[in-house]
């Protein structure tokens, strides 16, 4: 009798423990490279059509915002295409998870970069790349809220044109609108649909 009294006292002890057991067995959940990262918030601008475009409409999307300008002469040309042939892969192989994307190009060159020029320029790369621009105040704002920076500076050339020294980022958000990680166009396709694989759920 007093054996069995035993058991039970050792089973009600560890029995809690053994329930948790299998949880602790994964490790801790790893956090996103930018989680708590202050860079981000609302904001409204203006699409490739014309149309004023509210951020709020992104919730429940993951957003990838590029901020660069169309003019450039070989970055932003060259980190575009990385993410439209990385979107049209993932399309192909995992069209559930493309859907939940939504990528923007935003420009730092609202004095040139018209919707209508913005228009042509992102068809080039993908179609479900959308392009913003804005007042060059609007445009301000948002850079200064999504921490990027941006220049203007005299052509390399010595013309009467000018380029614009900027931020190269591009930023995946979560549809919460918090920040999750940096995409790497400056890679490959294959890398930056890992990426999107792994943080978009």
């Amino acid at each position: 009798m007093a054996k069995r009294t035993m058991n039970k006292a050792f089973l009600s002890l560890w029995a809690p423990l053994l329930l948790l057991a299998p949880a602790a067995c994964h490790g801790p959940v790893e956090q996103p490279p930018l989680a708590g990262a202050a860079i981000g918030g609302h904001f409204v601008l203006t699409d490739q059509d014309g149309k004023r475009f509210d951020s709020a409409s992104l919730a429940g999307r993951y957003p990838i915002l590029y901020f660069g300008y169309t003019f450039c002469p070989d970055i932003c040309p060259l980190d575009m295409q990385v993410l439209g042939q990385a979107l049209k892969a993932l399309e192909a192989k995992d069209p559930a998870t493309a859907a939940k994307v939504q990528p923007i190009f935003v420009t730092v060159d609202p004095e040139r970069d018209t919707p209508a020029v913005l228009k042509t320029y992102v068809a080039a790369f993908s179609p479900r790349l959308m392009g913003l621009t804005g007042s060059p105040a609007e445009i301000a704002k948002v850079a200064k809220d999504y921490a990027i920076f941006y220049q203007k500076a005299p052509a390399s050339d010595g013309g009467t044109g000018y380029l614009m020294n900027h931020s190269r980022e591009a930023l995946l958000f979560g549809p919460d609108g918090k920040p999750i990680a940096m995409l790497p166009v400056d890679a490959d396709k294959d890398q930056v649909v890992a990426a999107i694989e792994k943080w978009v759920k």
